[in-house]
C-alpha cells in the first residue's frame, strides 16, 4: 500500500503520469482554447476528455524559474533560480524525486532547462565573493552544457532531480545538441547541419527577409527535436510498460520556442498573409512603463540577442511568426497524438494522468512585441493547461490556477507524500467540480541580478497580482505600475493606474497581501526535534 497524501488516505492507486510540456507556447495557441486556425486535433482530444483550466498562469514568464517552479511547487525567489543565469539547486526536493522514493520509473526526455548550460550567455560575471558555499560535487552544474556532447555522450548520474533517465535536448530551433545530437547522426544527420550557430549564418532556406530567426532547417522532419522527443518517450514507456512498475514521464519539446524553424512541410502548414495580426497590434503604449516603450523601439531586425525581448512595427513579421509557430505546434500535436497512440496500444490510457501545459508564453505581437520576458501581458503569462486523470469527467474551468500547483495536484491523485515547503496547492477540488476554487488569487515574480537588470535597463523586480474577479495589478521596482480588468477589457489596451486611484490602491493592498502570503518558511535542510 502506497503512502497517502498528506490530509488524505492511503490509496492503492498507482497510476502512471504523462507530463507533456512544451516551451513558449501561449495559451490561446491551441483549439480545444478557441483558435480556429492551428490545427491540433490531438490536443483538442485530450481537452475533450479532460480538464481545461482557462484561467492558468505562469509563476513567472521566463523558462529556468517556472520549471523549476513546477518541479518544486516553490516560488522563484523560494527555490531560488530567479532567472536563466543559475541553476536549481543539486539538492531541491521536486515531486519527480517523491514519486520515484514510492516506485515510480521516471525519465525526461527533451528539454530540462533545470540548469543554465543552455543559457550560459545570460550569466554576467560578480567581482564579489559569493553569498553561500556551494556544497556540491564539482560540475554538478554543467549537466547541460552543450559542449559535453559534441563528441561522445558523457556518463550521467542515477539521479536528476528525480528523474532516473535522461535524454537532452539542450537547443532551439534547428540547432541540435545534447542526446539529440548523437540520435540525430546515428539516423544519418550530417553535423554541420545540427549544431550550427544561433544566428544567421545558420544554415537553412526559406529565411525570412525580416528576421533571420524564421527558416526552414537543412534537414528533415526525421531530426527535428519533436521527433525526438516523441519517439525517445514512447521507447520508454514501452520498457516501463514492459516491466510492471508504474511510471512517470516528462516529454519535453524544444518547440514552439524560437528560432521559428518547423522542418520539412512543416514549415509550410500556414501562409502568413492568412494570419490576422493580434488586435491590440497597434497600441502606442503610451501609458506604459518605461523600459517597455523601450523594448517597443528593439526592432527585431536589431535585436541585442536572439533571446532578448524584441519589437515589431511591421505587421507582415508578425504574420510569418505566428504562420510558422503554428507549424511547430502542428508537428507537436502529430507526437502527442503518437504517444498517446502508443500508451493506448500497451493497454494503459485507463491508469495513465496526462498534463498538457507550457512553461510560459509569448507576446507573438501583442502590443507590438515579441518573445517573452518582463513583459507582464496575458501572452508571456497564461500557458495552456489540461489535466486528464482517467478517473475523472471532461470538463472546463475558469477557476485560478497556477504552474505551482501542478505538482501538489499530481502527488495527491497518485496517492504519494508532499515535502516540506510545497507552496502551490493541489487543483484535484477542480477536478472534482470545475466550479470549485482552490485560490483566489495568483503571484507572478520576475527578477533578474542586479548587474544584468543595469546592463539591460530592465526594472531588477517586477510582481503581479491576478485577482479571481479578473483585476491584473503589475508593480516594478521603478516604482511604475499597470493595472488592467481583464473581465472588462481582455486586450489590456485600457491602462487603470493611476487614473482609477480606487481600485489602484485596492490592488496595491492585494498584492501586498499576497507577497507577505508567500514568503517562505520552509526549513531547508532537516532540523531534528530534539
Amino acid at each position: 500500500m502506497t503512502e497517502g497524501h498528506p490530509g488524505g488516505p492511503p490509496t492503492e492507486r498507482r497510476p502512471n503520469v504523462l507530463f507533456i510540456i512544451t516551451d513558449q507556447q501561449r495559451a490561446d495557441h491551441a483549439g480545444f482554447a478557441g483558435n480556429d486556425i492551428v490545427r491540433t486535433p490531438n490536443l483538442d482530444g485530450l481537452a475533450a476528455r479532460g480538464t481545461v483550466f482557462d484561467n492558468a498562469w505562469v509563476a513567472n514568464p521566463v523558462c529556468m524559474p517556472n520549471r523549476s517552479t513546477i518541479m518544486t511547487s516553490r516560488m522563484p525567489t523560494s527555490h531560488g533560480v530567479i532567472f536563466n543565469d543559475r541553476s536549481l539547486d543539486w539538492g531541491a526536493n521536486t515531486h519527480v524525486k517523491q514519486f520515484r522514493r514510492a516506485g515510480w520509473r521516471t525519465a525526461l526526455i527533451g528539454k530540462s532547462h533545470l540548469q543554465h548550460g543552455q543559457s550560459r550567455n545570460s550569466v554576467i560575471e560578480i567581482d564579489a565573493p559569493p553569498v553561500a558555499d556551494d556544497p556540491w560535487p564539482e560540475g554538478w552544474n554543467t549537466l547541460e552544457d552543450f559542449e559535453r556532447y559534441t563528441d561522445e555522450i558523457p556518463p550521467w548520474p542515477d539521479d536528476f532531480y528525480g528523474f532516473g533517465h535522461v535524454e537532452l535536448c539542450i537547443d532551439h530551433g534547428a540547432r541540435v545538441s545534447g542526446h539529440h545530437l548523437h540520435w540525430a547522426l546515428d539516423k544519418g544527420g550530417r553535423y554541420e547541419d545540427l549544431l550550427v550557430p544561433m544566428n544567421a549564418e545558420a544554415p537553412g532556406t526559406d529565411r525570412s527577409d525580416k528576421w533571420w530567426q524564421i527558416y526552414r532547417p537543412p534537414y528533415g522532419p526525421e531530426l527535428h527535436s519533436t521527433t525526438f522527443v516523441t519517439e525517445r518517450t514512447i521507447s520508454f514507456i514501452e520498457e516501463s510498460a514492459a516491466s510492471g512498475e508504474p511510471w512517470l514521464a516528462w516529454a519535453s519539446f524544444p518547440d514552439p520556442h524560437h528560432p521559428f524553424t518547423p522542418p520539412g512541410d512543416w514549415f509550410d502548414r500556414h501562409q502568413p498573409a492568412d494570419i490576422a495580426v493580434p488586435s491590440s497590434f497597434g497600441d502606442p503604449l503610451e501609458h506604459a512603463p518605461e523600459y517597455l516603450k523601450r523594448i517597443a523601439g528593439f526592432e527585431a531586425h536589431n535585436q541585442r540577442g536572439w533571446v532578448s525581448p524584441t519589437a515589431t512595427s511591421d505587421p507582415e513579421l508578425v504574420q510569418q511568426c505566428i504562420a510558422a509557430t503554428y507549424g511547430m505546434i502542428e508537428m507537436i500535436d502529430d507526437g502527442v497524438g503518437q504517444i498517446l497512440g502508443a500508451v493506448d496500444r500497451l493497454g494503459q490510457t485507463d491508469d495513465t494522468i496526462v498534463i498538457f501545459t507550457s512553461d510560459h508564453g509569448d507576446m507573438m505581437g501583442d502590443h507590438g512585441l515579441l518573445l517573452k520576458g518582463f513583459m507582464h501581458y496575458k501572452g508571456t503569462l497564461q500557458p495552456p493547461l489540461v489535466i486528464a486523470d482517467p478517473t475523472r469527467s471532461a470538463a472546463r474551468s475558469a477557476s485560478l490556477a497556477g504552474s505551482i500547483d501542478l505538482g501538489p495536484t499530481l502527488l495527491e491523485l497518485a496517492g504519494v507524500a508532499g515535502f516540506d515547503g510545497m507552496q502551490g496547492r493541489s487543483l484535484v477540488p477542480i477536478l472534482d467540480d470545475a466550479d470549485a476554487s482552490v485560490r483566489d488569487h495568483v503571484l507572478i515574480e520576475d527578477d533578474i541580478g542586479d548587474a544584468a537588470a543595469a546592463f539591460g535597463h530592465f526594472p531588477g523586480k517586477t510582481r503581479t497580482y491576478i485577482g479571481h474577479d479578473g483585476m491584473k495589478y503589475t508593480r516594478h521596482s521603478t516604482g511604475e505600475d499597470q493595472l488592467f480588468d481583464l473581465v472588462a477589457d481582455p486586450d489590456e489596451m485600457v491602462q487603470l493606474a493611476p487614473v482609477d486611484s480606487v481600485r489602484r490602491a485596492d490592488a496595491m493592498e492585494r498584492l501586498t497581501d499576497a507577497l507577505i502570503a508567500s514568503a517562505d518558511t520552509a526549513r531547508g535542510n532537516p532540523v531534528g526535534a530534539g
